[in-house]
């Protein structure tokens, strides 16, 4: 997979010299930006979608660890670059994927970029599998999407999700998840699971249901307290569950 990188290094020969060696020497990286000081590394990562940052450790105005206490939800990893040894524990402390001295080694720096590649590649496979709706839940657990990799719920946690558009809001006992995945994706997700569409809006989890309230559709009242409509269309649905 080709990674997207930065370089972040004060010292204009050592960037050059830097620059040219990651161009000729590592193909499967696309350097899309260079960046002399703290503040022009946090504007480049702020634009761009990145994999990976080569970070020199000391610069004018702080240094590379004030950097990364600035972006504390990163996803991208870092390759540290610098001529001093003893920063080893920081870097590491910082989750460094790989550490190199000065005057670079080229064997050392391939080697620092085929470990961020392998890295990154697990990552989107482990990502791939667990996202894929042939999936579906597993051992009673959900895989969520979101931006920086995704996040996993207990089913049984889950009251009720409701469509927001292209996007939808899973709500839990105490706080509401927003996914960019539509309503339909969740009800192929939890087909296996006691969860029924009682509307074009609502996806609720029937062991949550303590009440049920007639009507041209009725509604449903949930163990929080919440109140759902549920439409005409859905109704026999749901009542098949407590038959």
């Amino acid at each position: 997979m080709t990674l997207n990188a930065i370089l972040v290094e004060d010292e204009a020969n050592s960037r050059e010299i830097l620059g040219n060696y990651i161009h000729k020497y590592c193909p499967d990286v696309n350097l899309v930006g260079m960046a002399a000081s703290i503040k022009e590394g946090l504007e480049l990562i702020k634009n761009n979608d990145l994999d990976l940052v080569f970070l020199d450790v000391e610069m004018p105005f702080g240094n590379a660890f004030d950097l990364l206490d600035q972006v504390p939800d990163r996803s991208f990893e870092t390759v540290f670059v610098t001529a001093y040894d003893h920063y080893a524990k920081d870097a590491l402390n910082h989750h460094a994927a790989y550490y190199l001295t000065k005057p670079i080694n080229i064997d050392e720096l391939v080697k620092a970029v085929d470990y961020v590649q392998e890295v990154k590649t697990k990552e989107n496979r482990l990502q791939e599998k667990v996202l894929n709706t042939n999936a579906k839940s597993i051992q009673g657990k959900l895989t969520l999407p979101q931006q920086d990799g995704f996040q996993v719920l207990n089913v049984e946690e889950i009251l009720y999700c409701k469509a927001d558009d292209n996007y939808t809001e899973i709500y839990l006992e105490t706080k509401k998840i927003l996914v960019s995945k539509t309503l339909k994706y969740f009800e192929d997700a939890l087909v296996e699971f006691h969860f029924a569409r009682i509307h074009k809006s609502y996806l609720v989890n029937v062991t949550e249901v303590v009440k049920y309230k007639k009507g041209k559709g009725g509604s449903v009242v949930l163990s929080n307290g919440k109140e759902l409509l549920v439409s005409a269309s859905k109704k026999k649905d749901l009542l098949s569950y407590f038959d």
